[in-house]
């Protein structure tokens, strides 16, 4: 993370990767404290998938550690709960001249989360091998994202939600000719979003709210495709907070 950019505590309005409730109903509500444009955009030559690739490989070689690990990190601050393992699939469409970001939103009617932006992903079961078995069942589950036009090229840094999660995102490449299959019951609608855009904080808000006696913040980048409404996507808690991780990696001096 460049030097002069400020804390930020994301976690206490993101809750888990499935299950769980946290303080923020609506944070589109929330007042926006700020915007991130002092920041360099990630540079093109940084999004083909072989930079991302090599990226990967040397911030697991190096025991890179992200700038945002999640308030779940704290158990000073949630005493008593229990982690529980799980991981997203950061899918990255290879488009023609740029790679986009595979999203979904989940269905209105859900208990929990309901129409909040996510990667596809969840718990880990019994069966599942590592967070990258995990990480394909649930995007093929949730989705219907075969696993043959998937191509893992690493992982990035754990992040522990609130309610302690430990989410483990598995990067990977995605062909352009993908299908999916969705589970209705679950999402509501799959979207892609540009990287480049993702990776440009000039598109990263920053809001503030309080909790528990504290002033606290969280991240969203508000998308609209074909220029229509930007709230259309509203990208924000877990979701972003894994994606600004991505940008400090790929924005960091080598």
């Amino acid at each position: 993370m460049p030097p002069d950019e400020p804390p930020l505590t994301p976690a206490s309005s993101a809750t888990s990767a499935r299950g769980g409730r946290g303080p923020i109903r609506d944070p589109q509500l929330i007042p926006v404290a700020g915007h991130d444009g002092h920041l360099p955009a990630v540079p093109a030559e940084r999004l083909r998938a072989d930079a991302l690739r090599e990226r990967l490989a040397q911030a697991a070689a190096r025991g890179w550690r992200p700038p945002l690990d999640g308030d779940g990190a704290r158990p000073d601050l949630f005493p008593g709960r229990t982690a529980t393992t799980a991981a997203v699939l950061v899918p990255l469409v290879q488009r023609p001249g740029e790679l986009h970001v595979l999203l979904t939103r989940r269905t209105d009617h859900l208990h929990d989360h309901a129409g909040q932006i996510s990667f596809p992903g969840g718990r880990t079961d019994a069966t599942d091998a590592d967070a990258v078995a995990t990480a394909l069942r649930e995007a093929h589950e949730e989705v219907g994202l075969a696993g043959e036009a998937v191509e893992v090229i690493g992982r990035l840094p754990d992040y522990t939600t609130v309610t302690r999660f430990v989410v483990t995102p598995v990067v990977a490449l995605v062909r352009p000719d993908y299908t999916l299959r969705l589970d209705s019951f679950e999402v509501a609608e799959a979207f892609e979003v540009p990287l480049p855009f993702l990776m440009n904080p000039a598109h990263h808000q920053r809001h503030e709210f309080s909790f528990g006696g504290v002033t606290r913040q969280f991240l969203s980048m508000p998308w609209g495709p074909g220029g229509g409404d930007p709230h259309r996507y509203f990208i924000w808690g877990a979701t972003a907070a894994m994606l600004r991780n991505l940008y400090a990696l790929l924005a960091a001096d080598d």
